[in-house]
């Protein structure tokens, strides 16, 4: 920290420079932590910030899009048109991705990686998730078979570097390349592995969804506590916590959640801990050459989540009441898509500028894709007459 001459004669602190965080950051991160000194670089040259390290501007500039606000109105499991009020407890795009973030966040600090890059990629991780979550994700990927497909994941990407704007100069965003990288969960032929704070974001969003959306289901009564019994996972849960189940009080289901979130975290940062103490790494360009990823979970653990995640495919997200949702979605997505197809002259102005540059079945994709789930069923509404009224005879 600088200081600088007082009026008066004495002398002040000055406010924290980039520099000072930076030499921060050299000081208290591992040496396998990714320095934002170090950071590869953007695809359009800009000044970075007086006060601010380049991945602290990757993730406010990320927080401050339309596409991240976007997300509130965003299925997780449960689509989010319900007027119950119940509806308005369940997890949300963005409440998933608040606690990818604070999770990936958490565990960062307790390894030493930097937490800031680590947010960055979580804020920006489900960016790309379209309206009535991996059902409208199906339904495009199926539309666009010819057109290069879909994928959250790829569209998360398109949206930082070609859809959000934040400058004239350049389109996207103009995050680091190491942000970027952190996006690229699985077209990785030839980039190696993530960066460890890109690896953690990977593993601190299937602890989240795990634990809430066990929890989200035990709220809706789709799931019971009876059917948990069956499961690994909430058997060692149980005799951890010494709660007794069924039957659940909404005290005890909370208390469970908790603990889950507590369990999991732990094991994730001690069995990365000790994986990355096996490997002998000792830069962040040695973790990211290494073989295979060295954010995980003990061996225990990994059994017990691909247990987990087995139970919910077939008990929560193929349960009758979900599949009807999905049906809905699917529809209107389908209908949507198909009258910006018939008549482009609907598209508002920008997404057929961007039919002119990428097709018009890319940019009908990437305008549904940015809907809402309410945004969707509201265009679908006014696409779609009222089924007229039947004309008695007298």
């Amino acid at each position: 920290m600088s200081t600088r001459e007082a009026g008066s004669g004495g002398r002040v602190t000055a406010l924290v420079t980039r520099q000072d965080l930076e030499a921060r950051e050299a000081d208290t991160l591992a040496p396998y932590a990714t320095l934002s000194r170090d950071h590869a670089g953007r695809e359009h040259p800009e000044p970075e910030s007086a006060g601010r390290t380049a991945f602290q501007k990757d993730r406010d500039r990320v927080l401050h899009t339309p596409a991240f606000r976007r997300l509130e109105a965003k299925t997780q499991v449960f689509l989010n048109f319900s007027q119950a009020a119940s509806a308005d407890h369940y997890r949300t795009r963005l409440t998933h991705t608040l606690e990818v973030q604070q999770v990936a966040r958490s565990v960062a600090v307790n390894l030493g990686l930097n937490e800031t890059l680590a947010e960055a990629v979580a804020l920006a991780h489900d960016l790309g998730h379209p309206p009535f979550g991996h059902a409208g994700e199906r339904l495009l990927d199926s539309l666009l078979a010819a057109d290069g497909g879909f994928n959250h994941n790829t569209q998360a990407r398109r949206i930082v570097t070609e859809l959000e704007r934040h400058s004239r100069h350049f389109p996207g965003l103009n995050l680091t390349r190491d942000t970027l990288d952190g996006l690229n969960k699985h077209q990785r032929d030839g980039l190696g592995q993530p960066s460890l704070e890109a690896q953690l974001v990977d593993a601190a969003d299937a602890l989240a969804y795990t634990a809430h959306d066990l929890d989200d289901g035990l709220r809706s009564g789709l799931l019971t506590p009876d059917q948990l019994m069956d499961l690994p996972l909430w058997q060692e849960l149980l005799a951890r916590t010494g709660v007794n189940a069924p039957p659940l009080t909404s005290l005890d289901r909370r208390m469970l959640h908790r603990e889950l979130l507590g369990w999991l975290i732990t094991d994730l940062t001690e069995a990365s801990a000790r994986s990355i103490q096996d490997s002998g790494v000792q830069t962040a360009a040695q973790a990211r050459a290494w073989p295979h990823r060295l954010i995980t979970y003990s061996d225990p653990m990994r059994a017990l989540l691909r247990d987990t995640g087995t139970f919910l495919r077939e008990r929560l997200y193929r349960h009758w009441r979900v599949e009807m949702q999905v049906e809905q979605a699917q529809r209107t997505l389908h209908t949507l898509f198909h009258a910006y197809l018939n008549r482009p002259g609907m598209l508002p102005p920008q997404a057929r500028v961007n039919a002119e540059r990428h097709g018009l079945p890319r940019a009908i994709c990437d305008q549904i894709a940015g809907m809402t789930d309410r945004y969707a069923l509201e265009t679908h509404a006014a696409l779609t007459p009222p089924a007229a009224t039947p004309s008695w005879p007298h």
